[in-house]
């Protein structure tokens, strides 16, 4: 009975304080909750493991496949161009064969006549002439036209009722290549008053 009285007065005292009393547990209770709280959940655990590896197996296996596809796409351009410089021509010199056939044919007709072999060589005119169209070469014929340094080449310049600048005289026919020049077109252009005679280049401009 001491005893108890003794335990009341403690728990009520400390209850008056606020501080809670402490309650003893049974002996191997305070063990087995941290035997419960202490299991990790290794199978889970695991699990996340197994499914990250997956994940980076998966990955691995995209990426060789995307750089598998890139060298071979690579593989394939380079072979293009390859192609592309070596046979860019091909067109070109296709058709370059009609005006040799004509050339050929003109030459190997027996006893021709002179308007024999001007037909021929009109014909295989005819035949370069659409073979520079489907090349798309076009001929700089700049005869009554403005001077143009990115295209003509002056060769001289002379007197001319012609306004000064202008092309007089067509030496040489000059070809574009895709408006690109091939060849300028060498010309004489009329002077300007006071000019020196003969002179050409930059000065016709």
């Amino acid at each position: 009975m001491s005893n108890n009285s003794e335990q009341n007065t403690q728990v009520s005292a400390e209850t008056a304080s606020g501080v809670p009393a402490t309650v003893e547990a049974p002996d191997g209770a305070s063990a087995a909750g941290t035997t419960t709280q202490g299991a990790e959940p290794a199978p889970h655990l695991a699990a996340l493991l197994k499914e990250a590896e997956d994940e980076a197996a998966r990955l691995k296996d995209a990426w060789l496949r995307a750089k598998a596809e890139t060298d071979n796409i690579r593989k394939q351009a380079q072979n293009d161009i390859l192609k592309a410089h070596k046979y860019a021509t091909e067109r070109f010199a296709q058709e370059l064969l009609t005006v040799r056939d004509a050339l050929e044919l003109t030459l190997a007709t027996p006893n021709a006549t002179t308007e024999a072999l001007k037909d021929g060589v009109e014909l295989t005119l005819k035949n370069l002439n659409a073979a520079f169209d489907k090349a798309r070469v076009v001929e700089i014929d700049p005869a009554g036209e403005k001077y143009d340094p990115h295209r003509h080449h002056a060769m001289t310049m002379i007197d001319s009722d012609q306004p000064p600048g202008t092309v007089v005289q067509v030496f040489q026919k000059g070809y574009l290549l895709n408006e690109r020049v091939l060849r300028p077109a060498l010309v004489a252009v009329a002077k300007a008053p006071g000019t020196p005679p003969g002179s050409g280049g930059d000065s016709a401009r």
